[in-house]
């Protein structure tokens, strides 16, 4: 499913290692309909179907990764079908809103992809918070979100018309 295509102004979720913290998940899915995001990405580590079903709530289509913790591969692409969520193993190319977005797990795996004309790089994996931007990209994960601590969890907002990122904290 890659090189999915849409056009138009649009405002996209990004959501990384989830790592079946259910409760978090739940408060994740109101935020991003709260926001009124377009789509959403997650970049991986979900863990288990039972937690990908709760993004069903979401009030748009999910897309994503699979990460290095998704190993209930069986109860994730029973999810994916069963909600028609877009997921692969990475990397995922999209075009939307006239945007070239890469989509990988462990930022590692761009030293071995084609990063090409991406203007848009999503990863996950580290738990932390990275906004790189060089003048052909942004490189962004919004960092830790399963985390127990209240406030210190985030996710992100990006406007792909002007690449802005806004980081929703919980």
């Amino acid at each position: 499913m890659s090189g999915v295509f849409c056009s138009g102004r649009m405002k996209i979720g990004v959501v990384c290692d989830t790592h079946n913290n259910v409760k978090n998940v739940h408060r994740i899915v109101e935020l991003f309909n709260e926001a009124q995001v377009d789509r959403v990405i997650h970049t991986g580590d979900i863990t288990k179907g039972t937690t990908l079903d709760l993004f069903s709530a979401l009030d748009c289509p999910l897309f994503g990764v699979f990460g290095n913790n998704d190993v209930e591969r069986e109860s994730l692409a029973a999810s994916v079908t069963r909600h028609r969520f877009v997921f692969q193993d990475p990397p995922l190319r999209l075009r939307w809103s006239g945007r070239s977005i890469l989509v990988v797990h462990d930022p590692a795996v761009l030293d071995q992809v084609d990063v090409g004309d991406s203007e848009l790089v999503l990863h996950g994996h580290t738990h932390l918070r990275r906004e790189e931007r060089t003048a052909e990209r942004l490189i962004f994960n919004p960092g830790e979100c399963a985390g127990q601590m209240v406030g210190f969890n985030t996710i992100g907002v990006v406007d792909l018309t002007n690449l802005e990122v806004e980081l929703l904290k919980f």
